[in-house]
């Protein structure tokens, strides 16, 4: 201390590049930084993410090379049409998110990886809950992702979830969001109809029972690579009973990548680079998956 009141501050870091934010607080009298890794240290840990995902997709090798048997991707833009789906505070649309990191996981997968990859809506068009698993047994897909932005009623809400299909909802928050998923068309109160449903998701669960660990597996990988992504606290992944989900004769996720009702990662996503951030993630999650599935 030099003087009354003043003080010498030394900081010694070990990174040759870095960043700090600092602020005072009155009582107790306190000077607090925060250091962060500077550009030196994102770049190295992209180029590190960069390598070990090449060193994966090698691994992976020629896993549906063949044009004879060359397997299929199905990714499904969730909403569309008059189907908006979530909307966030600068008026960010679900349906235009979805169909734009969808569009741009397409073309990462393809220009990767030996795969055919379709989508179920390529537009701004509706598509029913049937029609989405009906593209993917007709393309015999081998792993079906449906990809959805979040919304939440809770202030602070936050992060991505992945879920894979049960009709036992892990919490009454998957519960209430598959419900307003399944129920995103038009609603008509009629009760042998909603019976009907009912009997249809039972069915649909007992076909699904068959992917069920491959679909935890995979929703597992995607989920750990979009909380790298977005630096969150793992949310875990969920079950809850989807309509999308049921139909799908083959491993099948449902990715809700951030909450939109968020305005900081609404924010984000609005952007292209954090769209294609968002994609390379999924498919990071994908290729680990691949990779451990391929024997």
């Amino acid at each position: 201390m030099h003087g009354k009141g003043f003080y010498t501050l030394t900081i010694r870091t070990q990174h040759p590049d870095f960043s700090y934010d600092s602020f005072k607080t009155p009582d107790p009298p306190q000077l607090i930084i925060d250091i962060k890794p500077g550009r030196r240290d994102t770049e190295r840990n992209k180029d590190q993410q960069k390598e070990r995902v090449s060193l994966l997709e090698r691994e992976i090798g020629s896993i549906g090379a063949s044009k004879q048997e060359q397997r299929c991707i199905v990714i499904d833009p969730g909403h569309g049409g008059l189907e908006t789906g979530a909307k966030g505070k600068f008026g960010t649309l679900e349906k235009d998110l979805t169909i734009a990191i969808s569009k741009k996981l397409a073309e990462i997968i393809k220009g990767k990886l030996a795969y055919n990859v379709v989508l179920t809506r390529e537009k701004d068009v509706d598509v029913s809950l049937d029609k989405r698993a009906a593209i993917a047994n007709n393309n015999k897909a081998s792993l079906f992702i449906s990809i959805h932005v979040n919304g939440s009623y809770r202030k602070g809400a936050s992060g991505p979830e992945t879920y894979f299909m049960s009709l036992n909802a892990t919490d009454e928050e998957a519960r209430r969001l598959a419900y307003l998923e399944n129920n995103s068309e038009v609603l008509e109160n009629n009760i042998d109809a909603d019976n009907e449903d009912e009997i249809k998701m039972i069915l649909w669960d007992m076909a699904q029972t068959a992917y069920l660990k491959q679909s935890s597996e995979l929703a597992e990988s995607v989920q750990n690579e979009l909380n790298l992504l977005w630096g969150t606290v793992n949310r875990g992944i969920k079950q809850a009973p989807f309509k999308v989900l049921t139909g799908v004769s083959c491993p099948a996720v449902l990715v809700e990548v951030a909450f939109l009702s968020n305005p900081q990662e609404e924010r984000k996503l609005l952007t292209e680079d954090h769209q294609v951030n968002v994609a390379e993630a999924i498919y990071r999650g994908l290729v680990n998956f691949l990779r451990t599935n391929s024997r």
